[in-house]
């Protein structure tokens, strides 16, 4: 096929860009959010709100401390998958998943990227991951790469509120031109640099260098079918077009044909696919607590540097006067009294100011969710472990609703990488899984002729809060003084374990059963032996 037959040329490259920069002009509010709230989180919030030469400005960490204390709480419930098989001959399959799946996702070192993801959904309502298939990977076999996706170069379409739904999704980064050369060595020059919305920066950044390379994923319907194809290509020069490919041309560049990313959202909105986040609901009152303490510590500077006033002629040498620190004597030219000089007097605030910067502060504890007993103080004089406990379960029900909203992207995430292992696992792989040693896999199985296996990913939470870990041995200490594991009460410890909820009840009663059927295993041994 000749270049100008080809599906994808110049110009439906300069369709696409077009259709980007009108995706990109609907975000500009998004951006400009998106880079004030990063001058919140970096307590330069007065940089947004205006400085005033000479003045005092103060800023404190009530909010960087809320973002803290949630991303904190985040982590100890990093989350891990299990692999369920929806049919009984698939569970063997569903084993390996739910062993590799782990592996893979720390060869991605996705633990810092879900931190790194958690710190900016807090920041601005949402993140988002991205999970593609990097054919560079493993020396050139290729394998799964996930990333976190900055919002400021993703584009969709303007109106949606599930990123499936866009007709086009656009991912813009700036690349090293020499970099792209040594990649791309047929094309000898690139577009010019995209106007992308940046980051206030305490470095100097120099973009001159720099090539908009852009990523275009869209969807093509044929018959009946949802195929994505995928395009890159850089001003007006195409780089690669999977309509252009003869692997892909029909199949799609991805077979699960759905875009590559996943979205977290924290507080949706409707008519947008992000939303909006603790710093847009912290902000308010975090500038009006600094504008309040700017009042105060203006006031105490006042009243703790007197001023005078002078007459023009008035008696006192004012060098002299002005000079505390090595003048014992100020001189005067005739008497001295107070029209000649006057200390200018300064009021003290009244107290309800004071009083309303603390009711600010409270006012941004509650609305974040941020009370005393979620940062680990003890409240009223409680101390122990399980009591705290109690407290911050009753209080982290904000927290776990964000966690489910992660957990529910986490399982996204999962079902991308078992789609992407269905379609390029087609050599063996070797994987250490921790615990049973080492294991070989392929996506023979997945790729079964009469059945499709399909799979459901069930998300639990690896709790690492040591207070959690204190109120379960608690738990299970208050077990076992109440006679839970006495024989003779086996069979009333179940019934009182079924109306239980707590971590790790089906594992205690199942010892309890065991136990249980080991002793009237005794007791027919004893009774026979004595028949």
């Amino acid at each position: 096929m000749k270049k100008k037959d080809l599906p994808i040329g110049e110009k439906q490259i300069e369709m696409a860009m077009e259709t980007l920069l009108a995706y990109k002009q609907s975000k500009a509010v998004l951006e400009k959010r998106i880079v004030e709230n990063e001058q919140f989180y970096r307590l330069r919030h007065w940089d947004v709100e205006g400085r005033t030469p000479g003045a005092i400005e103060p800023t404190s960490a009530w909010l960087f401390n809320s973002l803290a204390g949630k991303h904190a709480d985040a982590m100890d419930n990093y989350p891990e998958p299990t692999v369920l098989p929806r049919e009984e001959k698939d569970e063997k399959e569903a084993e390996h998943l739910s062993a590799i799946l782990p592996v893979i996702l720390e060869r991605c070192d996705f633990e810092q990227i879900y931190s790194d993801a958690w710190w900016y959904k807090l920041k601005n309502g949402a993140s988002c991951y991205g999970v593609f298939w990097d054919g560079r990977k493993e020396q050139g076999l290729g394998d799964i790469a996930i990333a976190r996706v900055d919002l400021l170069n993703l584009f969709w379409e303007p109106g949606i509120t599930n990123l499936q739904d866009s007709e086009n999704i656009f991912l813009v980064s700036l690349v090293d031109e020499k970099a792209l050369k040594v990649r791309y060595p047929d094309f000898s020059s690139f577009g010019s640099v995209l106007d992308i919305a940046e980051y206030r920066s305490d470095e100097y950044v120099d973009n001159t260098k720099k090539v908009t390379v852009v990523d275009w994923y869209y969807k093509v319907h044929k018959n009946e079918k949802t195929i994505l194809h995928f395009c890159k290509f850089a001003g007006n020069t195409l780089l690669y077009a999977s309509e252009n490919d003869p692997v892909y041309k029909d199949r799609g560049f991805y077979d699960h044909g759905q875009y590559p990313f996943v979205l977290d959202v924290l507080y949706p909105v409707e008519g947008s696919p992000v939303g909006f986040g603790c710093i847009d609901l912290m902000r308010d009152p975090q500038v009006y607590i600094d504008k309040l303490n700017k009042i105060i510590m203006t006031n105490a500077a006042m009243s703790g540097k007197p001023r005078f006033f002078i007459k023009d002629n008035g008696a006192v040498n004012e060098e002299e006067f002005a000079d505390w620190n090595n003048q014992d004597f100020v001189h005067v030219a005739g008497s001295l009294d107070e029209t000649n000089i006057r200390q200018i007097g300064v009021d003290r605030l009244d107290g309800y100011i004071v009083q309303h910067l603390l009711n600010k502060v409270d006012e941004l504890k509650e609305t974040s969710g941020n009370r005393d007993f979620n940062q680990g103080a003890s409240s009223a004089g409680v101390t122990a472990a399980s009591a705290i406990t109690a407290l911050q379960e009753a209080g982290n029900k904000l927290s776990r609703d964000m966690y489910k909203a992660s957990y529910r992207a986490y399982r996204k995430i999962c079902w991308l990488m078992i789609e992407l292992m269905r379609q390029f696992y087609t050599d063996r792989r070797y994987f250490r899984i921790t615990g049973t040693g080492f294991m070989t896999y392929s996506n023979h199985d997945l790729n079964r002729e009469l059945s499709h296996p399909s799979f459901d990913i069930a998300i639990k939470a690896q709790k690492s809060n040591p207070f959690s870990r204190e109120g379960q041995n608690q738990m299970a200490l208050q077990l076992f003084q109440a006679g839970f594991f006495e024989p003779r009460a086996a069979l009333s410890a179940i019934t009182a374990l079924e109306l239980m909820e707590f971590e790790g009840k089906e594992k205690v009663a199942e010892k309890i059963r065991k136990h249980l059927q080991m002793t009237e295993e005794k007791n027919d041994q004893h009774q026979s032996g004595n028949g």
